[in-house]
């Protein structure tokens, strides 16, 4: 008997490890090097839309509380953990590389290009794309999928629905159960592991 068809395409996502190669595949000596691990670490720790990271000022950053504050769609401003492997990565381009690419701006922007304006979104689908390659990843990766890791890993590792609902700003929920539809395989092992007659 065939598996039922699940008849939504369910979003791209990928590993814990397969993130972490992206940002190790980074070469140091790369002048943007900091940067970029900061731009993909954020997309991933925060779940932060690539938007709303182009959007983001440095006034937005509250490092002492480990949040940063965005502004998502409809203008709703949330606020949003900051990881510590994310924080490190931010602190680091922060410090070593932003003020060497505003000299000639006074972009209150976090994440600038080589001439100190804010990046766009396609220079991060750019970016992302560049070292996704780098890093032997072929299926094909944008900021979103990111995203989708995000919640996907936050819900297999048992957060609420809701708590995740509020982390990627959707007003319906029901745009968050998109991420309910787990791999086959999850679902088999979290009915092993938690029902009585499995």
């Amino acid at each position: 008997m065939d598996s039922p068809k699940i008849p939504k395409k369910l979003p791209e996502v990928l590993s814990e490890k397969e993130i972490s190669n992206i940002t190790e595949s980074i070469d140091d000596s790369y002048q943007f090097a900091k940067r970029d691990k900061a731009i993909i670490e954020m997309l991933y720790s925060c779940g932060i839309r690539v938007t709303e990271l182009c959007d983001l000022e440095t006034s937005n950053l509250f490092f002492d509380d480990d949040l940063i504050r965005v502004m998502g769609k409809g203008s709703k401003e949330r606020l949003l953990p900051i990881g510590g492997r994310a924080k490190r990565f931010l602190d680091d381009y922060l410090i070593h590389t932003r003020h060497k690419l505003i000299k000639k701006t006074s972009s209150s922007s976090v994440f600038v290009s080589r001439n100190g304006k804010p990046l766009t979104r396609a220079m991060i689908n750019n970016i992302l794309k560049k070292w996704c390659l780098a890093s032997g990843i072929t299926k094909s990766v944008s900021p979103h999928t990111l995203r989708h890791s995000f919640a996907t890993h936050l819900l297999e590792g048992g957060a609420d629905l809701r708590f995740v609902q509020a982390l990627l700003g959707h007003s319906d929920i029901s745009t968050t159960q998109i991420y309910t539809h787990l791999d086959k395989h999850h679902l088999k092992e979290i009915y092993k592991t938690h029902h009585p007659r499995s």
